[in-house]
């Protein structure tokens, strides 16, 4: 019989919880402990992993001033997300952890060397979401006026992902000998130098690491343009979406799995997570009238835009709210999220587009209703599209307690009584667990 499974994970950040609303816990404090709650719900509910966003630079792109930003707390405060995984790891047993981490701040050794650190202190459960950063503000913080053009950029991811593999190989599997007799920790004939001299990097190598249970963290990486998913479908182990309806996410993964064996790889090796923002609630109107007070919210609208703003380095305040926008607009940004977000000829105003990001921006389908309901789409959904897996996050990556145990407790029930997703893990390292079916 067919395994019908699909997998689980979260994508979030180290931001301020849902601090406007009832039930949110204030945004404060910052010792990462209701993030340390939040994944050990994960865990209870056998999701893959948990993913935390980032990015490098306080955003004030929209109304040309980071004013706005930071009243709202929105894409700022952001603290680093290496130590939150770490915490919550450690705070774990099953659970994989995946931090964000640009390609454009670390150097190669550094991010291979903290990788394997953090892969040995979570036994085996991290990843690593490639990033290569796409914010001339943030290439101001490292020693940068602008950042490449996007081509550029992912020549250079190419070569860095060849230094950091190279780095994690540095070592041989059995290299760490432990012989107490003869008084040798380490066989120094099974560790090499890497001497890559390439067009962007020059290391040296090898690690000064010991190989971790995974040999190198899982890679997550979320690729839309063709080259994007080129990149993606090279390098990933799992790989990040925001498509359109089933038929987008068929297509999407179709794709990605047509790549994948132009590049020599097993598509099977390659799971691809639909991003979904599921509203819940006792009754279908109930969830429908919780979703529409979100999103048509003028706080709502605000927050969408001041991300649109950031990620894309486009100022949405220029534009008029209650009208369509004026032209189609092109970003040396994320060129992905801006196509969806404009929607370019539905004659939509930018008020519309803003609440239609509620969903659309970060969700592949709408999922509104209760529970049963939810579980019941997602896997006729996952049925039509052949896999391989959900990730669920909140319209701008805030959450309260309350959803996370809408979720954990309501939604994944449903999940597991219909057979859908698992309701145990069967292996220790995140990269086993993400090829178990």
């Amino acid at each position: 019989m067919a395994d019908k499974r699909f997998h689980l994970a979260w994508f979030m950040n180290f931001t301020p919880d849902e601090w406007r609303e009832p039930f949110g816990q204030g945004g404060y404090p910052w010792d990462g402990q209701f993030y340390i709650d939040m994944a050990q719900s994960m865990e209870r509910a056998c999701f893959d992993l948990i993913m935390i966003e980032d990015k490098l630079m306080v955003p004030e792109t929209y109304g040309g001033s980071r004013d706005l930003s930071l009243k709202h707390a929105m894409m700022v405060p952001k603290a680093d997300p290496a130590p939150l995984a770490v915490a919550m790891g450690m705070a774990t047993k099953h659970l994989g952890v995946v931090a964000t981490m640009s390609t454009m701040a670390y150097p190669p050794f550094m991010l291979a060397r903290l990788s394997s650190t953090i892969d040995s202190l979570t036994k085996g459960r991290f990843g690593w979401n490639v990033v290569t950063s796409a914010e001339d503000l943030m290439a101001k913080n490292f020693g940068m006026d602008r950042l490449p053009a996007r081509e550029d950029r992912y020549a250079m991811a190419d070569e860095y992902m060849d230094v950091v593999g190279k780095l994690f190989e540095s070592w041989e599997p059995d290299a760490v000998v432990l012989d107490r007799k003869n008084g040798v920790y380490a066989d120094g004939s099974k560790i090499h130098t890497v001497d890559h001299k390439g067009k962007y990097y020059q290391v040296r190598g090898p690690l000064n690491t010991v190989p971790s249970p995974q040999r190198r963290p899982v890679y997550l990486q979320a690729g839309a343009s063709p080259r994007g998913r080129d990149f993606a479908a090279q390098h990933a182990d799992a790989i990040v979406s925001v498509a359109n309806g089933v038929e987008g996410m068929k297509e999407f993964r179709s794709d990605i799995r047509a790549r994948a064996e132009k590049f020599g790889r097993n598509p099977d090796d390659i799971k691809v997570f639909f991003c979904i923002c599921p509203s819940l609630g006792e009754t279908e109107e109930e969830a429908q009238a919780r979703y529409r007070n979100v999103t048509m919210s003028d706080n709502f609208v605000t927050d969408v835009l001041i991300s649109i703003s950031a990620i894309t380095e486009i100022d949405f305040a220029q534009f008029e709210l209650d009208k369509p926008l004026p032209e189609k607009l092109v970003t040396n940004g994320e060129s992905g999220t801006l196509d969806k977000f404009q929607q370019w000829g539905s004659g939509k105003t930018l008020r519309q587009l803003a609440a239609d990001g509620g969903g659309g921006l970060v969700s592949s389908m709408e999922l509104i209703g209760t529970p049963a309901q939810v579980a019941e789409k997602m896997g006729a959904a996952m049925a039509e599209v052949g896999g391989d897996g959900f990730l669920i996050t909140t319209p701008v990556l805030r959450v309260s307690r309350r959803y996370i145990t809408e979720i954990c407790d309501g939604l994944v029930p449903e999940l597991q009584s219909r057979g859908l997703v698992r309701t145990e893990y069967k292996h220790q390292l995140l990269r086993d667990n993400l090829r178990e079916f």
